[in-house]
């Protein structure tokens, strides 16, 4: 533990640049991913790069997850290829909100 804060008197805040949500955001409000990152974060803290790849694997994978939403987006077009399937095959119709065919609101 450094006798000064050289950060606090140079102005300038590293801290900040290696964690993404920790930046300032708008309405003083928390990033969307900023717990994913702070557990990742805190896994990693003292373990040494090595070890914490493995280690805080789950973790990494949460933060990623949540910056990204890849697994989201797979799941969805899984999903929506189902649907086309079952539409082609006959054994489902959309609702008509769905099709752009209902009547028009006042």
């Amino acid at each position: 533990m450094p006798f000064w804060g050289l950060q606090k008197q140079l102005g300038i805040d590293v801290d900040s640049w290696l964690v993404r949500q920790s930046n300032p955001q708008p309405y003083g409000q928390a990033g969307v991913c900023h717990a994913f990152e702070r557990e990742w974060v805190e896994c990693g803290h003292g373990l040494g790069r090595t070890r914490a790849r493995r280690e805080c694997q789950l973790e990494y994978e949460d933060f990623m997850e949540c910056m990204n939403r890849t697994k989201m987006a797979q799941r969805l077009r899984v999903i929506l290829e189902q649907r086309d399937r079952l539409i082609k095959q006959g054994k489902y119709t959309p609702p008509d909100y769905h099709t752009g065919k209902e009547e028009p609101r006042p």
